[in-house]
């Protein structure tokens, strides 16, 4: 199933642009990332699947309807079916719902009822909508902004392996904003960035690292290289 994952800062097509200017609560993308190239998408047996109720299948067919993707793109359908999923408090419809209300798209834009949606697919360890989560309360879209609670929701993330959360978690781990400050861990996040395409992350590692002594490198490095992603709710 297709998330509305970051994969760079330009995204070809009228249906696409609602993942550039809303992905991720429109956080700047800067990396240079890829996808592997998907299968075409079932649309026939997604559609019959979530028409007899299956939750998992109406947030896949909202993600087509978002994405335009096997579908002519309509945010109206998105949201129908984002919905449908949600009430049955499955994560990627909430997740996807949440997205649409924050960007107003086929429903009216609404900051507040976003935020509840994140927070309902952050607290069943959806990693997007954690990450999301960090970044609402990073810039008080809608709260009182609160580095620390930004923290927390973005180190999970970064947890379940998001390159963008590792990113702004090992920016934070350098700077102390809602952490501590911990160089090591710092560098070990950006390293883990860095492998997954961020070229941002990796152009920023090398900056970060100058005045770091030998031996923290080599921790970060050790750890970056020992790390496992969490298990949750990791977008596809």
């Amino acid at each position: 199933m297709k998330k509305f994952l970051v994969i760079g800062g330009i995204f070809g097509g009228c249906a696409a642009a609602f993942l550039l200017s809303y992905l991720y609560v429109s956080r700047p993308a800067t990396a240079s990332q890829t996808s592997p190239a998907r299968p075409p998408i079932d649309i026939a047996g997604i559609r019959a699947r979530a028409e007899k109720g299956d939750a998992q299948a109406q947030a896949e067919l909202g993600d087509a309807y978002a994405n335009g993707e096997g579908i002519t793109n309509s945010y109206a359908e998105a949201a129908k079916w984002y919905r449908l999923a949600a009430d049955q408090t499955n994560a990627a419809g909430q997740f996807g719902l949440g997205q649409l209300y924050d960007a107003g798209q086929g429903v009216p834009k609404d900051a507040a009822q976003a935020l509840k949606l994140y927070r309902a697919a952050a607290e069943q360890g959806f990693s997007g909508a954690q990450y999301n989560l960090g970044f609402v309360y990073e810039t008080g879209r809608g709260v009182p902004r609160n580095q620390t609670e930004a923290a927390k929701w973005m180190l999970l993330a970064a947890q379940q392996g998001e390159a963008m959360a590792q990113y702004d978690i090992g920016l934070r781990y350098f700077t102390g904003s809602g952490t501590a400050t911990n160089r090591v861990e710092g560098l070990k996040w950006l390293i883990l960035a860095a492998a997954q395409g961020r070229s941002d992350a990796a152009e920023k590692q090398d900056e970060l690292k100058k005045p770091m002594t030998r031996a923290e490198i080599k921790e970060a490095r050790q750890k970056a290289a020992a790390f496992v992603p969490t298990r949750g709710i990791k977008n596809p």
